[in-house]
């Protein structure tokens, strides 16, 4: 029974030493507070900057992901003569570009008959054109010409009208669906479906237009057109290399479908086992491995030169530190001569060191919310301050303030008592 009467009373001991430490160091906070809040500039500008270099590389990684998202669609893979096969050397490049062969219509019919798991195998294949339209024109618009189920793929939406119909295809017609853009220019203000656009001077008509996409870094995403695939050898030849894109049921069946679309295909090409693919193959997935991987690497060299401005707000709350115990001397002494212990007085510095870097801390997240809300209303890029950077701001200035309060702290605490006392 005594032994737990000695516990409550050491615990209530300790409890009252740190919320009387806490109020000291507050009370010695608050007296100077120009100077406080001129020794937290550094601490101040340092959480601001990692915070808002963390959720900016995140916006921006979620901002691309989602952009390719648009683009590809989801469940969606693609085969192509040259697809993106991330970072490779030049040679690797040239190696590839002799190897690799042109795909044909006769390689997507195959596609289509031995990808069992695919739910759908359409192709593409593009090109760039200015389009001119009763004096007016609009440069660099890319015509693709599609199989009719690229809508299913691609997971197309159409604002206006429809897609493209199998038997369009089968026909070569002249029919066609436009983006925004071309909307936009030409068509402002009427309906444009079951108008004329011309490509290359030959009248299509616009039986749809697919739903904005936006841009991606200032690259509009609306400036094309769809035309029938079969349409398209008629207008520009058949001697461009196709792009296979098939779709997988789910997300969870997506690398086994490719991967059975890629060994149908090296059946295909007569290709050994030991014999590297002759074709490229890319994914959403993959697509955003690599952009996490870039984003990633620019976190990995940007996140640590912000921490600099961090060790410089620390070094100068270890400055105003020593100033504080040059001036608080006498204080020191007497807290000494009357029972203080070192480690007392060194806790109650540490404390003080750490709730002013704290307080920077704080000031610099809210700092960061509203530069985040600024880059956010003025750029497309999403802006999102988790509880993740919330608390790591709190907890890196608190660390700072402590790290960085050692050395006033312990030369505070070996204050001779006799001395200070004497330096009133």
């Amino acid at each position: 029974m005594s032994s737990n009467i000695s516990t409550v009373i050491i615990m209530r001991n300790i409890y009252s030493f740190y919320i009387d430490s806490f109020k000291l160091a507050l009370q010695a906070v608050l007296a100077h507070k120009l100077r406080s809040f001129l020794t937290l500039i550094g601490i101040i500008i340092g959480v601001a900057s990692v915070v808002v270099v963390g959720a900016s590389i995140d916006g921006l990684n979620a901002y691309v992901v989602e952009r390719i998202s648009k683009v590809l669609g989801s469940n969606h893979f693609m085969i192509a003569r040259m697809a993106n096969v991330g970072h490779i050397s030049e040679d690797e490049w040239d190696e590839m570009n002799r190897r690799n062969k042109r795909l044909e219509w006769d390689d997507l019919e195959w596609l289509q008959e031995q990808c069992t798991k695919c739910t759908e195998v359409g192709a593409q294949v593009n090109t760039s054109q200015d389009l001119k339209q009763e004096g007016q024109e609009l440069f660099g618009t890319q015509i693709a010409g599609v199989t009719a189920n690229m809508a299913e793929i691609e997971d197309k939406t159409i604002e206006e009208g429809r897609f493209l119909a199998p038997h369009e295809t089968e026909r070569a017609s002249y029919s066609c669906v436009i983006g925004w853009d071309i909307r936009e220019k030409f068509y402002p203000g009427v309906d444009p479906v079951g108008r004329v656009l011309k490509i290359r001077d030959v009248p299509f008509q616009i039986v749809g237009v697919e739903a904005k996409r936006g841009s991606m870094f200032g690259q509009s995403m609306d400036n094309h057109a769809y035309i029938p695939i079969t349409t398209y050898g008629k207008l520009f030849g058949r001697r461009q290399s196709l792009q296979l894109h098939g779709k997988a049921p789910s997300r969870v069946h997506l690398n086994s479908t490719i991967e059975q679309a890629r060994v149908a295909l090296r059946n295909k090409h007569k290709l050994r086992g030991n014999e590297k693919d002759d074709f490229g193959l890319v994914d959403v997935e993959q697509a955003n491995n690599q952009v996490d991987q870039f984003t990633g690497a620019i976190k990995g060299v940007v996140t640590p030169i912000t921490f600099i401005s961090l060790l410089v707000g620390g070094i100068v709350v270890m400055n105003i530190m020593l100033v504080s115990v040059t001036e608080r001397t006498f204080e020191i002494g007497l807290r000494k001569a009357v029972g203080a212990r070192r480690n007392q007085i060194m806790m109650q510095f540490l404390i003080e060191s750490s709730l002013l870097s704290s307080f920077g801390g704080m000031l610099g997240l809210m700092l960061a919310s509203g530069i985040s809300w600024l880059i956010s209303a003025a750029t497309p890029v999403p802006m999102n301050i988790t509880v993740f950077y919330a608390l790591l701001s709190l907890i890196v200035s608190g660390s700072i303030g402590m790290i960085f309060g050692i050395y006033p702290a312990f030369k505070a605490a070996r204050l001779d008592p006799i001395v200070a006392l004497t330096k009133k």
